[in-house]
């Protein structure tokens, strides 16, 4: 058994992290870990509703200022309801994104708000994650996978390559920035490839 930790995976759409967030929840509970796996949008009834609005409907259907405020209220929810409850009895929190897919979806890739992103999350969220597991990965074949899903989930799939292509600078340079607690993974390789190298960084 392991203490609490809040391990996320990030990475543009199509990329595989949710596949490899499954696989690593499998593994851990394998162990005997007591797991939580959930997502954003989403992750509690409430952020759930917001994701809808979120993910479904005209790429144009919002703002990206008016994005950042539905994607940190979801988050505050799903906060509440389900991740600091899970490691407040000592479970391991698997999510697939967080706080970082806002900070580069609406603060980078669709526009200079970075700033209002981190004061938002400074103000109401202020928690970040033990682990941040960025899966890298082309961002045309990630894009034919995601459209491929034909999900009805595909609103920032709808925006195009070039905003996958600045998404996947996005996440390269918060990679960098936050190197302490964010691990870059090649996700160009067969799955199982990708899963042995997230578990030796979660196992480190």
């Amino acid at each position: 058994m392991t203490g609490a930790r809040f391990i996320t995976f990030e990475g543009i759409d199509g990329s595989g992290k949710s596949t490899q967030a499954r696989r690593l929840a499998d593994t851990l509970r394998s162990r005997g870990d007591d797991i939580v796996l959930t997502r954003e949008p989403g992750g509690a009834p409430g952020a759930e509703e917001i994701r809808r609005l979120l993910v479904e409907g005209d790429p144009d259907r919002w703002s990206p200022e008016t994005e950042i405020l539905l994607f940190t209220a979801a988050r505050r929810d799903h906060l509440e309801t389900t991740i600091a409850p899970a490691l407040h009895r000592g479970a391991t929190v698997i999510s697939d994104r967080f706080a970082d897919s806002t900070r580069v979806y609406q603060g980078a890739a669709r526009g200079d708000l970075r700033d209002l992103v981190d004061r938002l999350h400074d103000m109401v969220i202020s928690r970040e994650p033990d682990l941040t597991l960025v899966i890298d990965m082309d961002p045309e074949i990630a894009l034919n996978r995601g459209l491929a899903r034909a999900s009805g989930e595909d609103r920032f799939e709808d925006m195009g390559l070039d905003f996958q292509r600045r998404l996947r600078a996005g996440f390269l340079d918060l990679a960098r920035e936050h190197g302490l607690r964010c691990r870059l993974i090649d996700g160009n390789r067969p799955a199982d490839e990708v899963a042995a190298d997230v578990l030796k960084a979660v196992d480190a």
